[in-house]
């Protein structure tokens, strides 16, 4: 495998990876096809619920990496205390709501302040740690892709809070849905082709 080819997968897998979207997302569009069928707000939490530690078990079982499985376990349970505390099944979206607005706000205050975030995560797993700082190019480069995903989470947010406050779950579960995969890979090949093109790595040496 080339260089350029493991250092793709490694930045892959550091933005969730294939299996990390499944597991984050799949439950929610069984949380909201479930309403849909049943009306019952709780047995589509529980459908949304047991999807994701049926995930999880099995991520376990066949020993691959279960770290995206239980951030989505956890993000479920937190979407179903919001959901089943106020009996409104559009409040099962409004974490992620949240979510989308605070690593909006995080990316773009470590922008501002010359530590991108996609710096300090892929630093270490592409073997130059945090030496980019010192490499005006390489901060530049993951500056650049860390804008992307400002772009991204701000979007979202931008687009389906109106619709959360209209109140019309099927709508903001469908928004969410396209606007979850599709946006996510754009947004991860977006910031590939961005490292790609950029300096090359200096790595690490003891």
């Amino acid at each position: 495998m080339s260089q350029h080819n493991e250092d793709r997968d490694k930045v892959v897998n550091a933005l969730g990876g294939k299996k990390g979207l499944i597991d984050s997302g799949v439950p929610a569009v069984v949380f909201l096809i479930v309403f849909n069928l049943t009306k019952e707000l709780n047995t589509a939490i529980w459908a949304a619920l047991s999807l994701s530690m049926t995930l999880a078990i099995i991520r376990l079982i066949m020993k691959d990496t279960i770290q995206h499985s239980v951030s989505g376990v956890i993000g479920v349970l937190i979407c179903a205390y919001f959901a089943n505390r106020s009996g409104n099944a559009i409040d099962f979206y409004w974490p992620k709501l949240l979510v989308n607005l605070g690593y909006g706000t995080a990316y773009l205050i470590a922008n501002l302040v010359g530590w991108p975030i996609l710096g300090l995560v892929l630093g270490p797993l592409l073997g130059e740690n945090v030496t980019w700082r010192n490499n005006p190019a390489r901060k530049k480069m993951y500056i650049k892709a860390s804008w992307i995903w400002v772009a991204m989470f701000f979007t979202r947010f931008a687009v389906q809070f109106p619709i959360y406050l209209s109140k019309d779950v099927n709508l903001l579960g469908t928004v969410n849905l396209a606007m979850g995969y599709p946006l996510f890979i754009a947004t991860a090949y977006a910031t590939w082709l961005v490292i790609k093109a950029g300096p090359p790595v200096q790595k690490v040496t003891d």
